[in-house]
């Protein structure tokens, strides 16, 4: 099977392909409608991503970041983007969704790899992100590829109390 395609839940392969800015409206409706479905966000969520969706379209550097778009039967399923962090040689992980109808599939497992190997690729030593304890199928995905915790902590964000937590790992 060609890189990038696998058989899933739908008639079709799934395709992981490079995001492109007509993706970002998509991208920024989906997590804000399904962190407050699933999470009860309130409306300050969205803002949040669409910024972080913007930033990445303005000043993203082709060499070291990348963002990659999950797609089956023409929907858009996944996302996931690789951004540089505050520090040169670390890569932050951001904006990996999936919806529900296309989650334990395996898709999660080739969107970290996919942007796991960018970031290797690209030169980064370590990579971070930030998310909730809530969401406890990805922290184990992120357990199984060795990432570990590095800080939680209680905080109200979103409208909703939440556990916080920061990830890294070593790359190289």
């Amino acid at each position: 099977m060609a890189r990038g395609r696998r058989r899933g839940w739908g008639m079709e392969e799934i395709i992981i392909r490079p995001f492109e800015e007509t993706d970002a409206e998509w991208i920024v409706e989906r997590h804000a409608t399904l962190y407050a479905e699933a999470e009860g966000f309130d409306g300050s969520f969205g803002p949040l991503v669409a910024g972080l969706v913007a930033d990445y379209i303005d000043h993203a550097d082709p060499v070291r970041e990348r963002a990659w778009i999950a797609e089956q039967d023409g929907r858009r399923i996944g996302s996931i983007f690789c951004c540089h962090g505050k520090a040169r040689d670390t890569a932050k992980l951001r904006l990996f969704l999936i919806v529900p109808e296309a989650r334990g599939q395996g898709l999660g497992h080739r969107l970290l790899d996919q942007c796991m190997s960018f970031a290797r690729e690209a030169g980064y030593r370590r990579m971070e992100l930030w998310t909730h304890e809530s969401h406890r199928a990805a922290c184990a995905l992120y357990q199984k590829f060795g990432w570990r915790l590095t800080e939680a902590r209680p905080v109200r964000s979103f409208g909703v109390d939440l556990i916080e937590q920061a990830w890294e790992i070593e790359l190289q």
